[in-house]
């Protein structure tokens, strides 16, 4: 698949579910300004991801946040288990400590399989975090700061998005042109 489809099935997704439902009150604003960078990883193996883990890092730490807010790290492929995907984050947490950029970039994750701990995994609030591909989220900690500080009661969103998937249900969420789960899959 090409890169270009794959960033067109992610755009969808963010369009659809991260923007349309308002999941993430913030994302709006730098998804108009076209300061979401997406960037699609063919690496083959785990060290071939953090090189191109290292190369975003670097490059986010050295553009201005007016010209690129945040990167979406995309990879189709590499990491079809949630488990995996989900334990790597630790080590990704570990890039960006050794990129001195603790309390500068934090990194997020989404993944087709989402699963909260504690939850089945067919639940509807797994959705706020699936996405078509495993994906690192690089978000500049200074953003996040300035957009909480404007959102009336931040600590509410993931309440409020858990509420408005259960009314959306399955059904709904399949209805605006995602699916279920496994990777790729979302049309």
């Amino acid at each position: 698949m090409s890169d270009e489809k794959i960033i067109e099935q992610t755009q969808h997704w963010l369009e659809q579910a991260v923007i349309g439902l308002n999941l993430c009150p913030f994302a709006k604003s730098v998804y108009v300004k076209n300061q979401i960078r997406f960037v699609v990883s063919h690496a083959k193996h785990l060290d071939g991801f953090l090189d191109d883990l290292d190369r975003e890092l670097d490059y986010l730490a050295q553009i201005p946040a007016e010209e690129i807010d945040t990167t979406l790290l995309i990879h189709p492929t590499l990491f079809p288990d949630f488990e995996v995907f989900n334990d790597f984050l630790t080590i990704a947490d570990e890039v960006v400590a050794e990129h001195e950029l603790e309390g500068v970039l934090q990194i997020a994750n989404f993944h087709p399989d989402f699963q909260f701990a504690d939850t089945q995994v067919g639940d509807i609030s797994n959705y706020t975090n699936r996405s078509p591909y495993p994906t690192l989220h690089l978000i500049r900690e200074d953003s996040i700061a300035k957009a909480v500080a404007a959102f009336p009661n931040p600590e509410a969103i993931f309440e409020r998005n858990i509420a408005t998937l259960q009314k959306l249900g399955l059904a709904g969420w399949i209805a605006l042109g995602l699916q279920e789960s496994n990777a790729g899959k979302i049309a």
